[in-house]
């Protein structure tokens, strides 16, 4: 049998096919490593190796992604790449296509504030339900930021402007550093146990991840999150985020914004309090000008009906009144006395002792009456039970027990055994006899 025949491969061939499967058969990935032989061409272009303590691989970093590089890329610099596996079909050589590129070390603080970040969120830190209302007149507030950086300078010239009334403590703090998380941490829990501040606005000018390391720290989210004064989060610029600012009762955006967000606004405040007090005034002129609208129509009122006119007048309908009620009080008198008589001649047609003679002769009939009925009641009911009696001797059990016979029954559930089907050996039973009851055990059931 002949054999199908085989496809020869030239190298152009077989390079484009194991590129193709090398990019399909990888996602994009992300490769920590160190950077060596850099070369820059003229074109813009970047290619270099990425290597390890073991091995290395090629890369390429075209120009349009070069170009949005932040940092400047060097020889020995320890990177996270992020691209796809590729194939230089020319040479025949495997490389990572690198679309994206930062220093290590930031990627690990990002690693480890995502995971913290997680970690808080996951504990309820972040939960709505625990944030605190801000003071809307805050009296005295406290500061907690490093006492010669630009963030407190924009704090105070803010406050100043908009509510100059309120005292301001500072807590001098570094907001950068190895010893800064632990300062921010003791100056919170300082603001806190004095009780001093009625608000704490806690902050720094914006900068990379690695200078707000101090903002992203366990024990400080904690601290945020145990104060019981309510606290402003003003960490960085527009976009930079920190853990102190998911945990704190508000996050503004900048120092100043904090300093707008946590006070009112004095100009605000005076312009609404002037339109208050101009509304307060029409309203008491005009409360005025009615009361003494009022006052003059009573004053007319009071000279057209003078006290004296009205003591007359009232003197007179007094008289008249009386009249009125002497000749009620004889009209009643007069026709009550008439009613009087009526009464007296219907008590006199029905006398009450020939009343009380004839009610007591129906009573002694009566009484004679219940008496008969009574005692043929009785000699009826007598009857009736004798034969009760005599029926129920005829069928009672206890006739039958006299003769010695007995009425076994379970002495747990009381019903009556007339089989040896429903006793086992060690039940208890209870027998029945003519005068009394005898407690059994049953050895055995034959």
């Amino acid at each position: 049998m002949g054999q199908s025949a085989e496809h020869i491969y030239t190298p152009s061939e077989l390079n484009r096919e194991v590129r193709v499967h090398l990019e399909m058969g990888f996602p994009r990935i992300t490769l920590e490593a160190e950077i060596s032989n850099l070369a820059r061409p003229a074109s813009g272009h970047l290619y270099f190796s990425l290597k390890d303590d073991k091995a290395q691989v090629r890369c390429a970093m075209f120009r349009s992604s070069a170009s949005r590089m932040g940092s400047v890329v060097q020889n020995g610099m320890k990177v996270l790449a992020r691209g796809r596996v590729s194939l230089y079909e020319q040479r025949g050589d495997y490389q990572l296509i690198v679309d994206s590129m930062r220093d290590a070390g930031e990627g690990i603080l990002q690693r480890q504030f995502e995971e913290l970040k997680k970690k808080l969120e996951a504990e309820g830190l972040f939960d709505p339900a625990h944030k605190q209302e801000l003071p809307p007149y805050p009296a005295q507030i406290g500061l907690i930021t490093s006492a010669s950086g630009a963030a407190v300078r924009d704090l105070l010239h803010v406050l100043a402007r908009r509510w100059p009334v309120a005292q301001v403590r500072l807590y001098p703090v570094l907001v950068q550093g190895n010893e800064a998380a632990a300062e921010i941490r003791s100056a919170i829990e300082s603001a806190n146990r004095q009780g001093w501040a009625e608000m704490l606005i806690i902050g720094r000018g914006g900068g990379s991840l690695e200078d707000l390391m101090a903002f992203n720290d366990e024990a400080v989210a904690r601290a945020v999150f145990a104060s019981s004064i309510p606290l402003v989060s003003a960490v960085g610029h527009e976009t930079d985020f920190s853990i102190c600012d998911f945990v704190a009762d508000l996050r503004a955006p900048t120092p100043s914004a904090a300093a707008e967000l946590a006070t009112p606004d004095q100009v605000v405040l005076k312009e609404s309090f002037s339109r208050a007090q101009r509304q307060l005034q029409r309203r008491i002129q005009d409360a005025l000008a009615q009361k003494t609208q009022g006052l003059d129509h009573l004053s007319h009122r009071l000279q057209q009906r003078h006290p004296a006119s009205r003591l007359a007048e009232q003197t007179k309908q007094i008289e008249v009144l009386n009249t009125s009620l002497r000749r009620g009080i004889k009209r009643i008198f007069h026709d009550q006395s008439l009613k009087l008589d009526t009464l007296s001649r219907r008590l006199m047609v029905h006398r009450p002792d020939r009343k009380l003679a004839e009610l007591n002769e129906r009573v002694a009939n009566l009484g004679k009456a219940i008496g008969r009925l009574t005692a043929g009641a009785v000699r009826s009911r007598r009857e009736l039970l004798g034969n009760l009696a005599r029926t129920l001797n005829a069928v009672s059990p206890l006739e039958t027990i006299g003769r010695g016979y007995a009425v076994i029954t379970s002495a747990e559930t009381g019903d009556v055994i007339s089989s040896v089907s429903q006793v086992e050996a060690g039940d208890n039973v209870s027998a029945q006899l003519k005068d009394g009851n005898l407690d059994c055990t049953v050895d055995t059931v034959s």
